[in-house]
């Protein structure tokens, strides 16, 4: 392909927590785009994490490969702050440097409740999942960024769920999840203030409803077959792929202006938008525009004007 096809080639991502979701989506987009993708996680073939997912990170690496990258596992847990130091010591030795950093751990899918409240919940519990959503992210950029600052131009992105706006104003149902959530879109705003004086710029990001492996077992459904999920929730119909957050984030990574956006708090539907892209079905859902005058709104309407 013609350079311009490829944008991202010579260039060196670590996609932290690349394991399945927006994470694998997110690496293999990037190397799409023709970068080499070190992909990271617990999920190895040889050892599963406490998710006991079947999907694995060397399966995410061999997806950015057969898209046109160069894709690279390396198995680690990413609250071990000397796992996470040997990766980016390898990144550095085999690359020289980084540029970008994805921030997508998670883990704790399934550990949180939506019906107790802070006093009800098990504290070990809401402090693990805090450990996992929020201490892992600050584990990876303490010992990645020395390496991504090395020259100016470079990118973190933070992954989390929900826009600053939404986030200030909406409660997440659960204490320990919304509290994860708007601690990762603090740590962008805080990242951007200590990167932008060396040339780096750091943003938060959002998906809308997405469809991850996990969610679509949840409704029953396949990749293939997800508008039947919209029988057992209508807002399903709103949903969306993994690679629509993918490709913007790709497209934020190749744009030589990117440093515009440094502290913002962006979403999948305003990346596309910024961008002219779409998801895998060519369609273009904005789900926090519809979740804030459908959803909030208690009407049932559907999705036209929306995706």
């Amino acid at each position: 392909m013609a350079g311009m096809e490829k944008p991202l080639t010579g260039k060196v991502a670590l996609v932290a927590g690349a394991t399945r979701g927006a994470g694998r989506q997110i690496a293999v987009q990037l190397g799409a785009a023709g970068a080499t993708v070190y992909a990271t996680g617990r999920s190895t073939r040889e050892r599963p994490s406490e998710m006991r997912r079947p999907e694995t990170i060397e399966e995410t690496a061999e997806l950015v490969t057969a898209a046109g990258g160069t894709g690279i596992a390396i198995g680690a847990d990413h609250l071990d702050p000397e796992q996470v130091r040997a990766v980016v010591a390898r990144i550095d030795a085999e690359q020289g440097g980084l540029d970008v950093l994805v921030n997508d751990i998670w883990g704790a899918e399934g550990l949180f409740s939506w019906d107790k409240r802070l006093w009800e919940d098990d504290l070990q519990t809401g402090l693990h999942i805090l450990r996992l959503a929020v201490e892992t992210h600050i584990v990876t950029s303490h010992a990645a960024l020395p390496l991504l600052v090395r020259r100016p131009g470079g990118l973190v992105v933070e992954v989390t769920d929900g826009t600053a706006e939404y986030n200030a104003t909406r409660y997440r149902v659960s204490f320990f999840y919304d509290l994860a959530k708007a601690s990762v879109l603090r740590m962008a705003f805080a990242l951007a203030e200590e990167l932008r004086p060396l040339g780096g710029t750091a943003v938060s990001v959002t998906p809308g409803f997405l469809r991850s492996e996990v969610m679509l077992e949840h409704f029953g459904v396949t990749e293939a077959t997800w508008r039947d999920g919209a029988a057992k929730d209508p807002h399903f119909a709103m949903s969306e792929s993994p690679v629509y957050l993918g490709r913007g984030i790709a497209a934020l990574a190749a744009d030589p202006d990117k440093a515009r956006w440094n502290g913002a708090s962006l979403s999948s539907a305003g990346l596309a938008a910024q961008y002219g892209l779409t998801d895998a079905d060519g369609s273009r859902p904005d789900w926090w525009r519809y979740d804030a005058e459908v959803v909030a709104a208690g009407r049932s309407g559907g999705v036209e004007g929306y995706r």
